[in-house]
């Protein structure tokens, strides 16, 4: 049975040192557990991003709670570079696994299926081969006798959470995703699935066919928590725009350290109110 937890229970369910899956921004976001976590804080946590980083990973790394991260660009997009990622690898004080968008959601599959990895072609020829010795590169075993046919084999993928933000769960557990089918590849990716949601339904989605086919059933979430609002500030798809200027202020207050520490203060303060 899904479990349903406040969102500080939730939170709580992250040790330190886990290997954790986060989804990108567009994708739905559990901020509000990302907050609980900076002011813990957690600590060398291995984030896996679904496929790319953005703003929780900067600022997870911020508050000195990341050790590795996995992904196929870390950037805050219009509002420019991952200031607290750029900072921490040019001190070398994180770790940095470079991917590719193919490459991350092939090694969830893999994962997701209980096989040790999956075959991609598109990375032959990349400089990623060089920096990534857990990617072998093996002939394939079916190509015709006498033919060479490199292809690469990706090792699986397993976190030992996936985080996310919905807009809603029902009673049994079940969370509406609707199209974003990458939040449903890292839950059975991981694990264990933590997911908080805008809201709780007293009904069933998958007695519903026109919520069923982007329902993730509850079998594979561990624990859910009602927060609304739990994706602010970067938005959540069907409910709320990102709060552009509250994404831009702390772009400019985290390109420096201290100015990361006083938007940390700051955050304390409003969170006390």
């Amino acid at each position: 049975m899904t479990e349903i937890l406040s969102v500080k229970e939730l939170a709580g369910r992250i040790p330190d040192g886990a290997c954790i899956a986060l989804p990108s921004d567009y994708s739905g976001c559990a901020m509000a557990v990302v907050r609980e976590l900076m002011r813990r804080p957690v600590r060398d946590l291995h984030t896996v991003s679904v496929p790319q980083a953005g703003f929780q990973v900067d600022m997870l790394i911020g508050a000195g709670c990341v050790a590795r991260v996995e992904a196929a660009a870390v950037t805050l997009g219009e509002h420019g570079i991952a200031p607290r990622f750029t900072a921490a690898i040019k001190a070398g004080e994180i770790e940095m696994w470079d991917s590719t968008c193919p490459a991350l959601l092939a090694g969830l599959q893999a994962g997701e299926k209980g096989v040790p990895f999956m075959p991609l072609r598109g990375i032959i020829g990349s400089d990623l081969l060089n920096v990534r010795p857990d990617w072998k590169v093996i002939d394939n075993p079916l190509a015709e006798t006498g033919v060479r046919d490199p292809v690469v084999v990706l090792p699986a993928i397993r976190p030992d959470v996936a985080l996310f933000h919905a807009l809603k769960a029902d009673r049994n557990g079940n969370v509406w995703v609707g199209v974003q089918r990458e939040l449903m590849t890292m839950a059975h990716a991981a694990r264990q699935a933590l997911v908080t949601v805008e809201r709780i339904e007293d009904t069933d989605f998958l007695s519903d066919p026109a919520l069923a086919a982007g329902t993730l059933p509850g079998l594979y979430v561990t624990a859910i928590a009602e927060a609304p609002n739990g994706a602010w500030p970067v938005g959540l798809d069907n409910a709320y725009r990102p709060d552009g200027k509250a994404l831009a202020a702390y772009a400019a207050a985290a390109m420096t350290a201290e100015g990361f520490t006083r938007w940390m203060r700051e955050e304390a303060q409003e969170a006390a109110v």
